[in-house]
């Protein structure tokens, strides 16, 4: 019975702080559109980047009821969330804006990504086997196609790159860009995503080991 509460504290905690991301990203929003756009939208600021999609889940959380679902959530947000986050600060010239307010929402939003993928990762309700990792390979492929398609219709008249995976751009991502700048724009588009997904494995592999010795001192 301490297991479900406890369960469904944290369940409740990680949706109060996707409400958190949520209302912080209508503000970025408004911001970028009236305070800096002078009303105009810019489609490069569209919320649906790797960076964002840890919000959706967490939002989606009272949505799915079925715990195995929510186990796939988790483990994306373990594995690529926190990823995602970590990789953010190899380059944080894209998280620098105009307005101080703006880059701070920016640190905090993916030092928040680290952190939820942390306690994803200790609380022990992820999947931590490989089929749960390919599941959650799954959800990745699903969420790239998405951006894919996004990339190409909003692509044709408005500047977007969603996971910065548009085929209308170059891959402009640090290392990888420059390790395939020799080949087509397809195929580094693919190796970056194939590097995002042995960075998500070798994550995957860490807690797992984490898991499994909690489990023999149990």
């Amino acid at each position: 019975m301490r297991n479900i509460r406890g369960l469904e504290r944290l369940e409740r905690f990680l949706f109060c702080t996707g409400l958190f991301m949520g209302a912080s990203e209508i503000w970025k929003q408004w911001t970028l559109t009236f305070v800096l756009g002078g009303g105009h939208y810019n489609w490069w600021y569209f919320p649906f980047q790797l960076c964002s999609v840890p919000m959706y889940l967490l939002l989606l959380f009272p949505v799915f009821h079925a715990s195995h679902v929510k186990r796939i959530f988790c483990t994306f947000l373990m594995d690529i969330g926190l990823l995602s986050g970590i990789g953010a600060f190899l380059d944080t010239s894209g998280m620098h804006y105009p307005l101080p307010f703006l880059t701070c929402h920016s640190y905090l939003w993916h030092i928040l990504l680290i952190t939820i993928g942390i306690i994803c990762g200790f609380s022990g309700i992820s999947d931590y086997t490989w089929r749960g990792f390919r599941l959650m390979a799954g959800l990745f492929a699903a969420l790239c196609g998405a951006a894919t398609i996004l990339n190409l219709i909003i692509g044709r008249i408005h500047t977007i790159d969603l996971f910065y995976i548009s085929p209308y751009y170059p891959m402009s991502q640090i290392i990888i860009s420059d390790l395939t700048a020799a080949l087509p724009n397809p195929l580094r588009i693919l190796c970056y995503l194939a590097v995002i997904l042995l960075g998500g494995a070798l994550l995957h592999l860490f807690w797992q080991y984490l898991f499994l010795i909690r489990t023999k001192k149990k």
